[in-house]
């Protein structure tokens, strides 16, 4: 009795409500997961029961938990060879201050766009050194690490998000999925406007609200501002097993080997499919099955750069696939409720619900795209994923303008992949917020909170612009306004807030200054 109503929104509502109250995520992911299987099963125990459970062992992706540790493994064996710290140790030679620890993460970001797991647990494990040194807070580094994940694999023809949005157009209409993908870039407005609040806040050392306070903290030696015991063994770990033998390309290399075969492996995968270009074969490619390849071809290339050298042992080496797995428990158990929470909601029709209450053809066409940026958030953000909001809206898009308006379909699914990123970015429960703050070594909710009040100024910026793109139909003005806007809400919050952006009361301000 509930399938297809309003009440399919309620477990993923009760979900996010319980985790921003109560800070503990994995009690309430299993309370909005519970919920779910009690409406399933009509209140009736053991068939929630049964209901969660074999939901559960369905909507686990073992391949994507093969890769997480498998990735886990090989981030344990670049620490242990000292490839790592000795990037560390050039990089603190190279950069001179905060800034530049900031840029050059923001940068190393972007250049790894193939997935956005790899590239979260890659540019933590990598950077954290540096940031450290320099007093960039751990949310801060979870911030810059989640905002050119998902942001830059949405805008790479060659990534994981570009297969599944391909997967997602039906075949046989007015334009293939891979040639959408690549239409919809420049109208992607979120994407484009977070890399460039990344950067622009960064290069200019201007921070805001509670990001502003775990920054001062930080300048103050205390770059958690809370639970920090949670990766203080952690952390005592890495510093005990420091291997001054390894040299930069002991990162650099296997890194370039697990992005070039990840490369190559989604391209052969396409083509067994039947593809006959490249670029049919990434819009057809096995994008997990091509990852998890990866990974291996990455640990026997690893094999062979560091044990004849024996930065590593044969023993540590075996040790590092537990020690690995190990590191990634706390993310694979978010990562398992989360899509069961998912599998939970689509038992109980949430995109039924949703294809039924969207009587987008009644609307004005130029507000379409703007109406369905603000649902692809909402659906987003209540379901912790972007890929399923895309599986949802996606087709009903192609649907409405397919084979009559191509152009503003190309809009409209702009308008989808920009609020399905932003609300997954933004999310509590999304799998890339969960890798980032893993990643950073950051507690979740102090790196969900943060980075919620740096999304706003964003979301605001693109809502505007896609009334515009829906008026104009012209991707360049409507990037260069909605560009403008976000520079001027910048420059409002930093002209009326107090110092780096965050409100200082002038009882603070005498402290500061020595007078009480």
């Amino acid at each position: 009795m509930f399938y297809g109503t309003w009440w399919s929104l309620v477990p993923p509502l009760v979900a996010i409500i319980l985790a921003l109250v109560t800070k503990e995520v994995y009690i309430s992911l299993f309370c909005g997961v519970f919920l779910g299987a009690l409406f399933v099963g009509n209140f009736h125990i053991w068939k929630a029961f049964t209901v969660l459970l074999n939901t559960m062992v369905k909507s686990i992706d073992l391949k994507i938990i093969i890769f997480d540790v498998l990735l886990g493994m090989i981030v344990v064996l670049m620490g242990k060879s000292g490839g790592t710290s000795a990037y560390g140790r050039w990089a603190t030679k190279k950069i001179k201050n905060k800034r530049q620890a900031e840029v050059t993460t923001s940068l190393l970001g972007v250049l790894i766009f193939v997935d956005d797991y790899f590239n979260c647990l890659t540019v933590g494990s990598v950077m954290r050194p540096v940031t450290d040194k320099f007093k960039v807070s751990r949310a801060k580094l979870a911030y810059i690490i989640d905002a050119t994940a998902a942001p830059v694999c949405i805008l790479a023809p060659i990534s994981s998000w570009a297969a599944a949005v391909n997967s997602y157009v039906p075949k046989g209409g007015a334009i293939n999925g891979f040639q959408l993908f690549v239409s919809t870039i420049p109208f992607n407005l979120y994407a484009i406007l977070t890399l460039f609040m990344v950067f622009y806040t960064s290069a200019r050392g201007f921070d805001f609200g509670l990001m502003a306070k775990h920054e001062r903290n930080a300048e103050n030696g205390d770059l958690f501002t809370s639970y920090a015991d949670e990766f203080k063994d952690e952390m005592e770990e890495e510093k005990k097993n420091v291997n001054r033998k390894g040299k930069v390309r002991d990162l650099i290399l296997p890194m370039i080997v697990m992005i070039g075969s990840a490369i190559g492996a989604m391209i052969y995968t396409g083509f067994l499919s039947g593809s006959k270009t490249v670029a049919a074969a990434f819009a057809n490619c096995d994008v997990e099955t091509a990852l998890v390849f990866s990974m291996l071809i990455t640990i026997v290339f690893i094999a062979f750069l560091y044990l004849p050298r024996k930065l590593v042992s044969f023993s540590e080496m075996m040790q590092a696939l537990p020690e690995g797995a190990k590191m990634m428990i706390p993310a694979i158990l978010i990562l398992t409720f989360a899509w069961t929470l998912k599998g939970v909601t689509d038992r109980l029709g949430i995109g039924a619900f949703f294809s039924n209450s969207l009587n987008l053809t009644s609307t004005g066409v130029a507000f379409i795209p703007v109406i369905i940026f603000f649902i692809a958030i909402f659906i987003s953000f209540s379901t912790g994923t972007s890929w399923g909001t895309f599986s949802i809206l996606v087709p009903i898009a192609i649907s409405i303008f397919n084979n009559t308006n191509i152009e503003m379909m190309i809009i409209t699914v702009s308008a989808i992949l920009a609020g399905a990123v932003c609300g997954d970015h933004v999310s509590p429960i999304s799998d890339t917020t969960i890798m980032s703050s893993a990643g950073a070594q950051c507690h979740h909710m102090n790196h969900v909170a943060t980075q919620l009040q740096y999304a706003i100024p964003v979301i605001l910026s693109c809502g505007i612009g896609y009334v515009i793109a829906g008026f104009s139909r012209n991707w360049w003005l409507t990037l260069l306004i909605s560009l403008c806007l976000l520079i001027a809400v910048l420059a409002f919050i930093k002209r009326y807030s107090g110092n780096n952006g965050e409100k200082i009361t002038p009882f603070e301000r005498k402290i500061e200054e020595g007078n009480l």
